[in-house]
């Protein structure tokens, strides 16, 4: 079967969705790479599928259920300005604003194929369009409006089960929607802080029906049953949520039994994955953003209280309050050697060559401790090498708006300030399609770190690729090409599907969760098929991708 094969088509959704999950599974469409990836596919075979194009609930394929997260109209309210970089570059790196803003000047280096560690060929960008545009309309039916925001509510569906919906029907009468809500933004938070690579040799096997799943999809799986288990609840009365006293409690033992983590089926990174958890304790401490007892979940009333959000026939709250409360309430959860400015911790930002330079740049690209940012030289500010992406807090965002639109019917305006995320998938796609090429001496640096890295772990190098450190020049500049290259992306794809979209057009979001996050994931299975893995490896901690 070709990428583009026919498959069987499950039910239409009905024209008011209840949040169930059509009772059907994907059949594989990826059994070879000999069939055209950029081809135009029959019309005629066009479905509509919410489970996934080319991985069988067997191996974990990223399941996209008939969701009752669709998404709502989105305000037009003014959103107020990110911080003067040159009062507070720290506050500036840390606003959402900024991760577009900065990664421009890293994507306009590339469309000059002016990058320090890869050729960029741009003649090869309408592949990748092609590409991400035929997997949309494979999978659904134009005009395409049922293509849901991307979050991590559709990895709870893998295999054709609408866990959530599941989960949601367990409770008794008395649990009123706001603790409902409250629930689902506990385990959603908890699953995207665990949702970094698995690595090859992970998979989860269910106790529900004994499948096997991997990669997100199968951390998605083990977080539920974690969250059923009232691993994280410290609440004798309540072991659906995630509080600071369950978190507590919790240790790296807990949890690699609860991910089946074990030799021969380890989970890479477990160990910061588990401190990220125990870290999130100490966050979660503050009053202001998670209550008296110290819960994800009650940051809904800190946003609905919050002084700018709008109460009339609607609720509208400006996407800045939540961002606030994912950045500055989970700030003590990022490990203390990463970029710092003033000693006020970044996040996930990163020193880039790519960007302009001091001249006393840092001369180590790990860590950035700039104990005087206010002084220029060369007229360029040390706080302008800084690359920032805040990926995980991205996705967040992305998956705590689905619980909150759905359940509380809240509308969050300005939403077009989320970027593209920087991450293996989206990332490997541009790689994977020849737009961009890792220049021959980083090639062989990250071959040498790859065999240094199996050697370490006495991994075997099944289908080799280079590999970096997360904080490695060549992975904070690939990150920022990323961001700016799907919004390119979603305008290109727009354009291609024009007349099938009769008026309407994708937002970022939904391209990302119909076409380059699942693209990046089914041209990598053609392209490494005994791994998946994508082009450029990671070599992480766990609490980076």
């Amino acid at each position: 079967m070709g990428l583009f094969s026919r498959r069987d088509r499950p039910p239409k959704a009905a024209a008011n969705p209840q949040p169930t999950l059509a009772n059907s599974q994907s059949k594989s469409s990826l059994t070879s790479g000999s069939s055209s990836i950029v081809s135009p596919i029959n019309t005629n075979t066009r479905i509509m599928n919410r489970t996934s194009a080319g991985t069988s609930s067997t191996t974990g394929g990223p399941g996209t259920p008939l969701t009752p997260f669709s998404p709502g109209p989105v305000p037009n309210v003014a959103m107020p300005r990110p911080p003067d970089p040159q009062l507070d570059p720290a506050g500036y790196l840390r606003s959402l604003g900024a991760v577009r803003e900065r990664c421009k000047i890293v994507t306009e280096k590339a469309f000059r194929n002016e990058l320090n560690h890869f050729d960029v060929d741009m003649t090869k960008f309408k592949d990748v369009v092609s590409f991400v545009a035929n997997i949309i309309k494979r999978d659904y039916d134009a005009p395409f409006t049922s293509i849901p925001p991307h979050g991590r509510y559709q990895h709870f569906g893998v295999g054709g089960r609408d866990r959530i919906a599941h989960l949601l029907a367990t409770f008794p009468e008395e649990v009123d929607n706001t603790e409902k809500c409250k629930r689902l933004i506990d385990l959603f938070l908890v699953s995207v802080l665990l949702d970094a690579g698995a690595g090859i040799a992970w998979s989860y096997k269910s106790p529900e029906n004994g499948r096997i799943y991997r990669r997100s999809e199968g951390i998605a799986v083990a977080t539920l049953d974690m969250f059923k288990a009232g691993l994280f609840s410290g609440n004798p009365n309540n072991k659906y949520q995630v509080d600071k006293e369950g978190l507590r409690q919790l240790s790296v033992e807990k949890l690699a039994h609860g991910l089946q983590s074990r030799p021969g089926n380890e989970m890479a990174g477990l160990e910061g994955r588990s401190q990220l958890l125990i870290r999130l304790a100490t966050a979660l401490e503050n009053k202001e953003f998670f209550g008296e007892d110290g819960r994800p979940g009650n940051m809904l009333d800190h946003i609905l209280s919050h002084p700018t959000t709008q109460a009339s026939s609607v609720i509208i709250v400006p996407l800045p309050v939540l961002w606030n409360v994912l950045m500055n309430g989970l700030a003590p959860i990022w490990p203390p050697s990463r970029t710092a400015i003033n000693g006020v911790s970044l996040g996930d930002a990163w020193p880039c060559s790519s960007m302009p330079q001091p001249a006393q740049s840092p001369s180590s690209p790990t860590f950035s401790p700039f104990p005087n940012t206010t002084g220029q030289s060369n007229g360029v500010a040390p706080w302008e090498s800084i690359l920032p992406f805040h990926k995980l807090t991205q996705w967040l965002t992305y998956s705590l708006l689905q619980p909150m639109q759905s359940i509380m019917k809240i509308q969050f305006a300005g939403q077009e300030l989320l970027t593209g995320l920087p991450e293996y998938r989206n990332g490997g796609l541009f790689v994977d399609m020849g737009v961009l090429t890792l220049k021959p001496a980083d090639m062989e640096r990250g071959l040498q770190h790859y065999a240094e890295y199996c050697q370490r772990t006495g991994t075997k190098g099944v289908e080799v690729a280079p590999m970096f450190e997360p904080s490695d020049d060549v992975i904070v500049e690939w990150r920022g090409v990323t961001v700016g290259f799907l919004d390119k992306l979603t305008e290109e794809v727009n354009k291609a599907l024009k007349n099938e979209l009769a008026g309407h057009e994708l937002s970022l979001a939904q391209v990302l969760e119909a076409g380059s996050w699942k693209g990046g994931r089914e041209i990598a299975e053609v392209s490494r098929p005994n791994t998946k893995e994508a082009p450029i490896l990671i070599d992480s901690d766990g609490t980076v991708f």
